[in-house]
Order: structure tokens, then sequence, then C-alpha cells
């Protein structure tokens, strides 16, 4: 098995997957050996999409050479597994970050992963300034709102048409 020495792993709820997902997913490419897109499962939250869905959207949609997995239970365990697979000599979470709010949530995660395992490191690369104002939640109301929209949404062309299909076919 190849050994890889710095295997990124970028989490998400992906709900759908945007351009901005697209373009951290695309720069950790170039800053990692391995990147993996993994699809977490989250019970508190009632998804659009079921994890099949998007395990579809990301197969269609992620850079070419990117990793595509889902998991369940704490991203900590599941990176530990990962580094363990591969045999990498460090593991590193990717966080994108839009606002300063996103900081906020996303340093409270850091500081709680650290303290479960301190030899995973996290980074954080924030979004282009034209994907700012773009994420999973708008996506899905601004279409559930208005399907009309859709077209004017920064997601993959392939997620356009996931979104016509998922409120289009309830009309």
């Amino acid at each position: 098995m190849k050994k890889f020495k710095k295997i990124a792993i970028y989490p998400g709820s992906f709900d759908p997957v945007t351009n901005g997902h697209i373009d951290i997913l695309e720069r950790s490419k170039r800053l990692f050996d391995k990147v993996i897109c993994a699809v977490g499962t989250n019970t508190s939250k009632s998804p659009l999409f079921s994890l099949e869905e998007k395990l579809d959207m990301l197969y269609h949609t992620v850079p070419k050479g990117v990793a595509i997995d889902s998991f369940g239970g704490l991203l900590v365990d599941y990176a530990k597994k990962i580094k363990k697979e591969y045999n990498a000599n460090q593991m590193i979470i990717v966080r994108g970050l839009r606002l300063t709010t996103d900081f906020e949530y996303e340093d409270l995660m850091f500081f709680n992963n650290t303290k479960l395992d301190d030899s995973i490191e996290t980074i954080f690369l924030p979004s282009k300034q034209d994907l700012l104002h773009i994420n999973s939640s708008i996506v899905r109301d601004v279409t559930k709102m208005n399907p009309d929209y859709i077209k004017d949404l920064d997601v993959p062309k392939y997620v356009k048409q996931k979104l016509r299909e998922k409120y289009c076919s309830k009309k």
C-alpha cells in the first residue's frame, strides 16, 4: 500500500454541495498528498438529500483525485481510522471559513478535537470573496421558496439538476 505523508479530510453534511465546497477541495488538493471529502451523518439534522444522494452529487462534482467517503460518529475517530488505513504520517482536518461566525464555531470544534486527539491537525481555509454568500442552508431555503432561482445559485450544474428534481417534483 502506498504511504501518504499528509492526508486531509474535508468533512461536512454537503446538503447540497456548493461551489464553495468545491473551491475548498480544489485548493486542498494542492496542499496535501490525499484529500478525502467525507459526508458526516448528523442525527440532529433533517437533511434534504439522503446520504446516497449526497454521495452521488459529490461523485459528479468534486475535483478529480479527491476521494469520497462517509462516516458516522465522531470525526476524530474517523480520522484515526483513515490515518491507520493509509499509514499516514499526518492527518489534517480541513475546514472552510466564510464569516467570523464560522470561525467561532470551527475554533470550538478544533479545541474539542484537539482534546480528544492532539495528533490530528486542523487548518482553516477562508472562502474566496465571490463565494462568501453561499452555503447549503441558503441553497435549500431559496430553492424551497422559489425553484425558479435554482439557475442563479452558486452550485455545480449537476446539483442544480438534483435540486430541480427534488423541488419541482413536489409541485
